[in-house]
């Protein structure tokens, strides 16, 4: 499944680096604002421990993991609403993307220019959640303006259009993101057609100095950036992009050698993959068997002949059954024979909610 989550921040806080640490991409990341003009795309597997277990079980001739996909767009600066800096190729980009992963500052250093001239990550948040806000008023007013007589006429759906457009306007002019708003089934199409930007997830990347990385909370700037992502229900992912960087130089065992001398326990990168997974709204389901294990991606909350159709579409078209094992159940009994000893294999029908883990193998017929 192709969702992508955009790494976004102001010029020079780290987004350049530590996308090259995601990546090995090997990109521009330079000491000045708009080192990255075209957003540049990485597609990365999603590290999980579960599919190295099955790769040990089964020994297959194949092994696929998971994957997300990370795009780094150009530095924002104040006024980008209106078309500054780069600002309408931000907000464009921003736009295709499925989630915003945004790096903020939270080091000081006066070797590395801060366009603002200080070290401050909630001024820093809030100049791109403003310009983010002024451009989603910039649309929801467009909208407005186009459908307001239709409204006073009560023609088609107009006056219920209107008043969805007038919640979330008033939202927007309280300075607050629209993700905060939650919608019901009517409401769900209106505002998936409107690509409102502070609708989409967000999480925060605290990039840190290499000596607070051990414990954030020392870090004033960190502590500041976690009160504020709480208030707004979303994340802080602490991450040095410098030592991430060095990091994807190195082969895994030279990696886990470095980390563990810096008494860092696992890689920033591997934890802040997993968590943008999440937050694009992903699960994993396996297949298994000594041809291939792989790991497939699917939206939470789809049924089982949806996952069947991510493998192919006749394997949802002509949907039987599935047949399903918890991971868990797998590793406890250590052998699929055993697990259909213990009565631990589950025939899923057509309205099964497929569960993050499951192993599953379709049956079908067309």
């Amino acid at each position: 499944m192709a969702l992508t989550a955009g790494i976004v921040g102001l010029p020079n806080v780290g987004k350049s680096t530590l996308f090259n640490a995601i990546t090995k991409a090997g990109i521009l990341a330079a000491n000045y604002p708009f080192a990255t003009i075209d957003p540049n795309v990485g597609v990365v597997n999603v590290p999980d421990k579960r599919l190295d277990k099955l790769n040990e079980m089964y020994k297959p001739k194949s092994l696929v993991p998971a994957v997300c996909e990370f795009t780094d767009i150009a530095g924002l600066v104040k006024g980008a609403s209106k078309g500054e800096g780069l600002g309408n190729q931000f907000l464009a980009n921003i736009r295709n993307c499925d989630a915003i992963i945004e790096v903020v500052r939270c080091f000081d250093d006066a070797n590395i220019i801060h366009v603002e001239g200080s070290v401050d990550p909630i001024r820093d948040v809030e100049t791109i959640n403003t310009e983010l806000i002024l451009s989603d008023l910039d649309v929801v007013d467009q909208r407005i303006s186009k459908i307001e007589k239709k409204a006073q006429s009560k023609v088609d759906d107009a006056p219920f259009e209107l008043a969805l457009l007038t919640k979330i306007k008033k939202c927007l002019e309280d300075s607050k993101p629209v993700r905060i708003l939650s919608f019901d089934e009517q409401e769900a199409p209106y505002i998936k057609r409107y690509a409102l930007l502070t609708q989409k997830p967000i999480m925060y990347i605290a990039n840190m100095a290499d000596s607070e990385i051990n414990d954030p909370s020392q870090s004033k700037y960190y502590n500041a950036l976690v009160e504020y992502a709480n208030n707004e229900g979303s994340k802080v992912v602490p991450i040095s992009a410098e030592i991430e960087s060095e990091c994807a130089q190195l082969p895994d065992e030279e990696r886990d050698a470095f980390l563990a001398d810096m008494g860092i326990p696992e890689a920033g990168l591997n934890r802040l993959i997993r968590e943008t997974y999440s937050l694009l709204g992903y699960a994993t389901y396996f297949t298994a068997g000594e041809k291939e294990v792989r790991a497939w991606t699917f939206k939470r909350g789809m049924t089982a002949p949806q996952c069947a159709g991510i493998i192919h579409s006749d394997f949802e078209r002509g949907f039987i059954r599935a047949e399903t094992v918890a991971f868990d159940d797998l590793m406890q009994y250590g052998t699929m024979a055993k697990v259909k000893e213990a009565g631990k294999v589950r025939q899923e029908g057509k309205d099964y909610i497929v569960q993050d883990g499951d192993i599953m193998l379709f049956k079908f017929n067309v």
